[in-house]
């Protein structure tokens, strides 16, 4: 079963194809994406790789995690699902009542 990747902290300047080429080397990387701001069409400076084999996610994570690519010190860990990540508030870590 695939095994979707958070990578955070990403430069500006990191593409599809070369985050794509940087987790191939632990595994078949099903799909590798980073995420553009639909305003700036600028990279918003994280993404997605989505790994065939837990194994494999596995293995990225404890090489990754860490390290420097592109000029940045990149933070690799699984995906957390939509709906288990707090909702933001406006910037607001508390409701007002």
């Amino acid at each position: 079963m695939a095994t979707k990747l958070f990578v955070g902290k990403l430069s500006f300047d990191t593409t599809n194809d070369s985050l794509q080429a940087l987790f191939a080397q632990y595994g078949k990387v099903v799909s590798a994406q980073v995420i553009i701001d639909r305003d700036t069409n600028q990279s918003k400076g994280f993404g997605f790789v989505e790994m065939e084999d837990q194994a494999a996610a596995q293995a990225a994570i404890n090489a990754l995690d860490g390290k420097e690519f592109e000029g940045r010190t990149i933070v690799v860990n699984v995906a957390k699902p939509r709906e288990d990540r707090p909702r933001n508030n406006n910037g607001s870590s508390f409701q007002r009542r």
